[in-house]
């Protein structure tokens, strides 16, 4: 028997309030999630939408400190930027919360308490940099030095841009403070961590669970909701078999959520921002049954067991989502009767949206920005164009080219050419008044129920693309219909012939508006209002109307009048219009290929000048590469064995992106053989391998020729 549901909560990751949102973010979270909501309440179905602001965390500090403002002024601003950008492009939040409101300091306060009372965190002192000069200790994003794995001089003490690798701020070389510039020294801290490993099996056993590949036969139909993308299962199951090990929740900052105990230990101390921004969605969706009047009416949508939680996300945000989320609520709901929370049901985490080829960045000014976009052009344009380059599966590219294509030659020239025509002939010859009432047999010639089934499938599934690309199929179907039986021609010898068709076709609009309205919503309320309805379609949802299967049926029945005016659905774009977008690319991507070769040169020319003596102490060995594996949690890394002559070294390349282990093992490489020893991730490093850069920045291995001697200098 098919898993009952009685109501899903759906819940998209909180964009960071220190920027606007770009269409990337737009892409991969919001606006599948807004198709998937809208779709559900055409269905009839309880289901609400919970977001906000995410407005803790050190770059919102950083950002208040250059703007020499108040971090609370920085997320002020750009969560109304936010919430205002994601209404205008019709992204239908019930409730959009910050996690600066009270309402949520007090719920990431009580999963706080509820976790230390059952002595599940663990108590440690750690080194961390501190600034003598600034009197604080300094947060990872706080300090700045040389990547240790590709020599970037502006690394910040989380991760290297340059080259991707996540790094301890210990881990960079000449470090920097970025409040005073002075050089931080190391001094101890204690911080509470959040034991992951404790709950490793129950973690895996909540993954094997969503995993289609460890079902049993039947039980894709029991668990039809529950079945995980590849991708998502995948990524979480790299984590695990890594081991999962403790993480720190505290950290030493002014500003964020104090902890709530009277500790000398906890003075100065806020949680990281990975352990209360995820309570968001809980505090949220108080905050949304507070302002309904009903206190408790929160808790049936993440505590009774018939309802459904799906978190909609981005690749990047994956293991938050399906593995520290978890293990958090899991903490919360050990040793409970009651009270108990949901695990999410689902987690359709696409890939990424890139622009123009590149991926979008912040921090690089490469980006289309949402609110910006829609001062310009279309919400609908904008969300179907999205839609039907939907990142399901493997990274998708938005192009101005692709989106003034999709918007002139489908929902121009094919849906709005089609209920243009339609409504403007009816108006012309039969008085702007349905003609003939006909049978469902009629629409089936455009358009079989199984279609609109097919749909619907891929809602369920999350198959946006593909949902809305079968939508635009009967738009396609419908225009055919319309010109392939020119009524035009019709009337003139048998004007009831020329009203069936008419009938057909009025009908087929208000089949399309109601099909669409997941997608393009405002455009259906036009063409709804232009048919003839009064109010919107959203009006009869929230009705508790289930309206998606009146789309098979006839719904303008004979003397239905229309509104009695057409209008133009979607103006066209013209290469005027997007000439100007096309120079900021050219002008972003220049901009771009100078802080590059900036950075190249950077790197080249300044570093110190060397005399050749010192040249010399330099050891450079042949070396063959015996065996090779990937470092836990560093991407970049991979573990070499090296035989250098009679010895065997090992060493750290940051060359995982560009070499898989088969590849590099049997090599012959060159070696910094007298390089002093480090250690990354754990693991010493015993000398340095030489590669070259190469376009788009792919690492070469410098190989000597096969005829040297393993072990021999190189001169």
């Amino acid at each position: 028997m098919t898993q009952h549901i009685a109501r899903t909560l759906v819940t998209t990751a909180l964009p960071y309030a220190n920027g606007p949102v770009h269409l990337g973010h737009l892409a991969g979270v919001y606006l599948p999630a807004d198709i998937y909501v809208r779709y559900k309440r055409m269905k009839g179905e309880d289901i609400i939408h919970i977001g906000g602001s995410d407005e803790h965390g050190v770059p919102i500090t950083i950002t208040a400190e250059k703007e020499g403002i108040s971090p609370q002024d920085v997320v002020d601003r750009y969560h109304r930027m936010n919430r205002d950008a994601f209404e205008k492009c019709g992204i239908s939040f019930d409730y959009y919360g910050r996690t600066s409101s009270s309402a949520h300091h007090q719920t990431a306060r009580e999963f706080f308490l509820e976790i230390e009372n059952k002595k599940i965190f663990n108590r440690k002192t750690e080194q961390q940099f501190y600034d003598a000069t600034a009197g604080r200790f300094l947060s990872d994003r706080y300090v700045t030095g040389t990547c240790p794995i590709c020599g970037n001089q502006e690394a910040n003490g989380d991760q290297c841009e340059q080259c991707g690798t996540h790094l301890s701020p210990t881990e960079l070389l000449n470090p920097k403070s970025k409040l005073s510039d002075a050089t931080p020294e190391l001094r101890e801290t204690m911080h509470w961590y959040f034991p992951l490993g404790r709950f490793q099996n129950a973690l895996e056993a909540y993954v094997d669970a969503h995993d289609l590949q460890k079902f049993s036969p039947g039980d894709f139909e029991n668990r039809q909701y529950g079945v995980w993308r590849p991708n998502v299962v995948n990524y979480t199951r790299t984590w695990l078999k890594q081991g999962l090990n403790d993480r720190a929740i505290t950290r030493d900052l002014s500003w964020g959520i104090e902890l709530p105990i009277t500790d000398p230990e906890a003075e100065g101390k806020v949680l990281y921002v990975w352990f209360d921004a995820v309570l968001g969605y809980i505090s949220f969706t108080r905050e949304w049954a507070a302002m309904r009047g009903d206190e408790d009416l929160w808790r049936s949508y993440w505590q009774d067991p018939e309802s459904r939680v799906v978190h909609f996300i981005g690749k990047d945000n994956v293991v938050f989502h399906t593995l520290m989320f978890p293990a958090i609520l899991m903490a919360w709901n050990e040793g409970r009767q009651e009270g108990i929370y949901n695990l999410a049901d689902n987690v359709p985490a696409s890939e990424f949206m890139n622009f123009e080829g590149r991926k979008f960045s912040k921090s690089r000014n490469y980006a289309v920005y949402l609110g910006e976009f829609l001062e310009k052009f279309p919400a609908d344009a904008l969300r179907y164009s999205i839609a039907m380059n939907y990142p399901e599966n493997k990274d998708t590219d938005f192009s101005w080219t692709d989106f003034q294509n999709r918007t002139n030659g489908e929902l121009a020239d094919t849906l709005g050419n089609f209920v243009k025509r339609s409504i403007d002939f009816t108006l012309a010859r039969f008085e702007g008044v349905v003609p003939w009432d006909y049978s469902k047999e009629s629409l089936n010639t455009v358009f079989l129920d199984d279609q609109i089934d097919d749909i619907a499938l891929n809602y369920e599934q999350f198959h946006f693309r593909e949902a809305v690309s079968c939508t635009m199929d009967i738009a396609r179907a419908a225009n055919r219909f319309l010109t392939q039986n020119e009524p035009w021609k019709v009337i003139k010898s048998d004007k009831d012939a020329a009203a069936r068709i008419m009938s057909t076709a009025l009908n087929l609009c208000r089949s399309l508006s109601i099909l669409f309205y997941p997608i393009i919503p405002d455009t259906c309320d036009r063409i709804h209002s232009m048919l003839g309805f009064e109010g919107r379609i959203g009006d009869l949802i929230r009705q508790g109307d289930s309206i998606w299967d009146q789309a098979k049926m006839p719904g303008l029945i004979k003397g239905h009048k229309l509104k009695g005016f057409s209008e133009i659905l979607f103006t066209k774009i013209e290469e005027a219009d997007i000439e100007p977008e096309l120079k900021k690319i050219e002008k972003l991507l220049a901009e771009a290929e100078k802080r590059e070769a900036g950075a190249a040169v950077e790197r080249t020319v300044f570093k110190p000048v060397i005399s050749f003596d010192d040249f010399q102490k330099v050891d450079l060995r042949a070396a063959t590469v015996i065996s090779a594996e990937k470092v836990k949690k560093a991407a970049k890394l991979l573990k070499l064995q090296l035989r250098v002559g009679s010895e065997t070294r090992q060493v750290l390349a940051g060359i995982a992106e560009h070499y898989s282990p088969e590849e590099l093992t049997g090599r012959q490489v060159v070696l910094v053989a007298n390089l002093a020893e480090r250690t990354l991730r754990g693991e010493v490093s015993q000398g340095m391998i030489l590669a070259v850069e190469g376009a788009e920045g792919r690492l070469f291995v410098l190989e000597p020729s096969m005829e040297a001697i393993n072990g021999s200098q190189i001169q």
